[in-house]
């Protein structure tokens, strides 16, 4: 497939699997519910089990109705499905903080038990933490488009050009793709974008029973936490947007696909350092300067000679197979040893590493991901449709950033998308109170810098930044940062801004 999908693998769909399938179990108000005495007009359940590490005990969850058209918000409903954790000092609490999934088309509903783990005391002590599955995915009512088994590969992902710079295949599938939509998608499909995404998030916050939300929303759900705040700007408390993406309302979801371009570009010198470090047991080369060229040569030789790898989809470790693992490399420090290792396999000084290969299970999860997030990044805004604009755009940029070899601006489903948007997409102004905290890596090889820039300047004064010298995706909570956890922790517990941006050093 053609979406970028800025975080699911193969392991990943096995651990989303069974949100598809999970039913809700009605089942008595637990004593957090009994103790906070609020009639939010929520019935709170056992929440759906699934695969992977269960959720926390008490996480609790609620299926919600909201209109499949806001236009007609008495007619048809389809079921949002809510989770939350509250708050075990409900004398401290604050409120609700929505933690926001990205993707666009990842679940939400057991982000809560993440973040219960992850965040500080203080923040849990303040807040009810409540995650959701967005329109279209998971345990709330789900889409598909019904996608051929072999167009789930993991390289057929992202848009990578063929080893000479032909997007003939690309064309091909976006218009099995898009036909596969119009087909199967139905009216829940056309129904999902931002905007009503945001419209949800208010409902949710409406049958919570808050005059006022704080959400945390990370890559997609940063821009989805934008429109929300614009949109319903008198209803947001505290707002942090982490990994943030460029707001542009002309371009959108595809500025998303193509900031891959110089997010590699930032971050893979990161990478470069890393692999040529004296005494890593993954060293690929002697110097960070070497490593660049390695790579590029070795991703050549794989486009003209790929390796049989029995068990993999596709069976061999070809160019386009090195580049895709690459980009899923560059979001995490801890995932540099996958791509060593597998430069190292390339140039025959290691044996190939086992596949990572998607249980039969996971495919009913993919196919809900993938058509979520590509009724998102079609439905927002209108792409393109000339295959010679888009032929002309990858031959330049291969030359420019070859890297990433043309793929961030090569074509996508939505070139041949069967539905018109409903209405245009939200620009983000500085309309409303200050009360939004970005927070950014320098170097993100998904939402870079340069985005977040943008993002902050839609805002103006309702935002301030704090930008942290590291790499990766992933700010707040994320990679150990000091100075930049403690900047995003204070602004959620005391509701104050810092008066200016802030930089933090790195570690």
């Amino acid at each position: 497939m053609s979406i970028p999908q800025r975080t699911l693998t193969a392991a990943a769909a096995a651990v989303l699997a069974a949100t598809v399938l999970g039913t809700l179990t009605a089942a008595p108000a637990s004593a957090a519910d009994q103790r906070h005495g609020r009639h939010d007009g929520l019935a709170w359940t056992d929440c759906p089990s699934k695969p992977g590490p269960p959720h926390d005990p008490a996480q609790r969850c609620a299926a919600l109705a909201v209109p499949l058209d806001y236009q007609d918000p008495d007619g048809e409903q389809l079921t949002l499905t809510v989770s939350r954790i509250a708050t075990a000092k409900p004398g401290l609490r604050q409120g609700v903080l929505l933690i926001i999934p990205g993707g666009p088309g990842e679940d939400g509903l057991d982000r809560p038990s993440r973040a219960v783990q992850q965040l500080p005391q203080e923040v849990k002590d303040r807040f009810d933490l409540v995650g959701f599955d967005p329109r279209g995915v998971g345990a709330s009512t789900p889409v598909s488009c019904g996608l051929d088994h072999d167009d789930l590969a993991p390289v057929r992902l992202r848009p990578w050009p063929a080893p000479d710079g032909s997007i003939d295949g690309n064309l091909a599938l976006a218009h099995r793709f898009a036909d596969a939509c119009a087909r199967n998608g139905g009216p829940v499909l056309r129904s999902i974008s931002t905007a009503n995404e945001a419209r949800d998030i208010d409902r949710v916050r409406r049958a919570l029973g808050e005059r006022r939300i704080s959400a945390w929303g990370t890559s997609y759900g940063s821009y989805a936490g934008a429109v929300y705040a614009t949109m319903f700007a008198r209803n947001t408390d505290r707002i942090v947007l982490d990994s943030n993406d460029d707001p542009d309302p002309s371009k959108v979801g595809r500025n998303w696909l193509a900031a891959y371009g110089q997010g590699v570009e930032d971050r893979f010198p990161d990478f470069a350092r890393w692999a040529a470090a004296p005494g890593n047991p993954d060293r690929v080369a002697d110097t960070p300067e070497e490593v660049r060229p390695l790579f590029l040569d070795l991703a050549a030789r794989l486009d003209r000679a790929p390796l049989p790898w029995p068990g993999a989809d596709p069976a061999e470790l070809n160019g386009n197979v090195l580049r895709g693992a690459m980009l899923q490399s560059l979001y995490a420090d801890a995932r540099f040893p996958d791509l060593a290792r597998l430069m190292l396999a390339g140039l025959g000084r290691r044996p190939l590493p086992a596949p990572d290969v998607m249980p039969p299970q996971a495919e009913p999860v993919a196919q809900n991901h993938i058509a979520a997030s590509a009724a998102t990044l079609c439905n927002d805004v209108s792409w393109p449709a000339d295959p010679a604009a888009y032929a002309k755009d990858v031959a330049a940029d291969r030359a420019a950033r070859p890297l990433t070899a043309g793929m961030p601006v090569n074509v996508m489903p939505c070139a041949f998308w069967p539905f018109a948007p409903a209405e245009p997409p939200v620009r983000v102004t500085d309309r409303g109170p200050a009360n939004v905290l970005l927070a950014q890596n320098l170097r993100d090889v998904a939402t870079p810098y340069t985005g977040a820039r943008r993002l902050a300047a839609a805002f103006g004064e309702r935002a301030r930044m704090v930008t942290v010298d590291s790499g990766g995706h992933d700010v707040y909570r994320a990679n150990g940062n000091a100075c930049g956890d403690a900047v995003v922790t204070d602004f959620l517990v005391t509701g104050r801004r810092p008066a200016e941006d802030v930089s933090c050093p790195a570690g």
